[in-house]
């Protein structure tokens, strides 16, 4: 094959893809998950094959529980199916352990957590920076990106605000500029405008927007607003996908 060919092959590979992948976990007599008292299962994730190219802002959505926040966490290798597959950037995830499973999130994949997690001790800039020392980084070059990522988002002033002095909606948008940081390959965002009003929710899925012209994106919502600017969208419902790949 030709490198002209072979470059053509990789820009047409998926960035991320999962097939008849399965996630089932224990529920006790109490009706609690994740119980160690004996009683039923409940698959969260039942058979469900989708693809992801670069270039794609794709949207997951359903009713809660319909298993959305578990298909994500499987994409971005924070869990591993029962059965089936996850490749991100053609590397099969589903048989790595937890320390080859960590490294693929480093190099090429970005997460906005729901609850934020931010780290409370640290500043915006520096909750920001975070993924980048990790990869590597010079201190310059880092702060230089968190800097321009915060002013993208619209927290140019917040720089040296830490959490606790942010609003829910300010916090939210420090996550999704932290889980760019890192210029990943597939972004991750578990209902990215849930805080937001409408002036910020335009600018954070203007910003994965962008980030979708040289990156995958695959964003969870009940957001009318977010799930209208998906290029496609997938929905779930019992753990199931109800529709194709049409919007």
């Amino acid at each position: 094959m030709s490198s002209e060919a072979e470059t053509t092959s990789m820009n047409d590979s998926p960035v991320v893809e999962c097939t008849d992948v399965v996630r089932t976990y224990a529920r006790g007599s109490t009706g609690r998950l994740f119980s160690r008292q004996p009683g039923t299962s409940v698959t969260a994730v039942d058979a469900v094959s989708m693809a992801v190219q670069r270039g794609e802002l794709v949207g997951l959505a359903g009713p809660s529980g319909s298993g959305k926040s578990t298909l994500l966490h499987l994409l971005a290798a924070l869990e591993t199916p029962d059965s089936g597959h996850v490749q991100i950037t053609g590397v099969d995830t589903t048989s790595m352990g937890e320390r080859g499973r960590t490294a693929i999130r480093r190099d090429h994949v970005g997460i906005v957590f729901q609850r934020f997690h931010l780290l409370p001790s640290l500043t915006a800039l520096q909750n920001v920076a975070l993924p980048m020392i990790e990869q590597g980084k010079g201190k310059r070059s880092r702060r230089r990106r968190a800097r321009s990522l915060l002013e993208d988002v619209g927290l140019g002033d917040r720089l040296s605000h830490r959490p606790a002095a942010l609003s829910g909606g300010e916090q939210q948008r420090v996550a999704v500029a932290r889980a760019l940081g890192g210029n990943p390959d597939l972004v991750i965002a578990d209902e990215p405008t849930g805080e937001l009003d409408s002036t910020a929710s335009e600018a954070v899925l203007d910003l994965l927007a962008d980030v979708a012209t040289d990156h995958a994106v695959v964003v969870a919502s009940h957001d009318p607003m977010a799930i209208d600017r998906m290029d496609r969208v997938l929905r779930l419902r019992d753990g199931k996908l109800t529709n194709g790949q049409t919007q």
